[in-house]
């Protein structure tokens, strides 16, 4: 069993010869090609939100330069940078824990990001206390993931709404 699903995850959908104890029924296929389509979706909104969050720090962070004063556009950047960086470091904690032959426990998992947690509240008191930064300037460039995930949402939403319509 165990064997069958890391093939779903590691092959998207392709049966593999080896797998043992399992014929090629239809049944099979079909449980493969909804797993395949979710993970494809789950990529996808992966990667646009990779994306998005890039996109997002830059066009936050220039706006912050050009408009507002030293301190809010720092507060800006610095947090954008934080969360960004934050989501790209979970997001490979999270592949390198779920891809074979390398799994990795779940208190692992867990305690790397009670670690970046911690490190960033640091990051982010150190820089409140010492006034380097605006706090209403890092709570913008902070919410520059949560934005993506919104827009990410608002995109897969549209699409279905209108793949339904069709």
């Amino acid at each position: 069993m165990a064997d069958t699903y890391w093939s779903w995850l590691w092959d998207c959908g392709w049966i593999q010869e080896h797998t043992a104890g399992y014929k090629k029924k239809q049944k099979v296929i079909i449980g493969l090609n909804k797993q395949c389509k979710i993970m494809d979706i789950q990529q996808r909104l992966l990667t646009f939100i990779t994306r998005t969050n890039w996109a997002l720090f830059f066009i936050t962070s220039l706006a912050g330069l050009f408009v507002f004063n030293p301190s809010f556009s720092r507060g800006i950047i610095f947090g954008g940078l934080i969360v960004t960086i934050n989501f790209h470091l979970l997001s490979r904690t999270l592949k390198k824990a779920f891809t074979p032959p390398h799994l990795s426990s779940h208190n692992v998992i867990l305690a790397k990001y009670y670690v970046r947690f911690f490190i960033s509240g640091l990051i982010i008191f150190v820089l409140i206390s010492r006034h380097y930064v605006d706090p209403l300037g890092l709570f913008i460039g902070l919410s520059v993931v949560v934005a993506s995930m919104i827009i990410a949402t608002v995109f897969e939403l549209k699409k279905l709404i209108f793949k339904e319509a069709v």
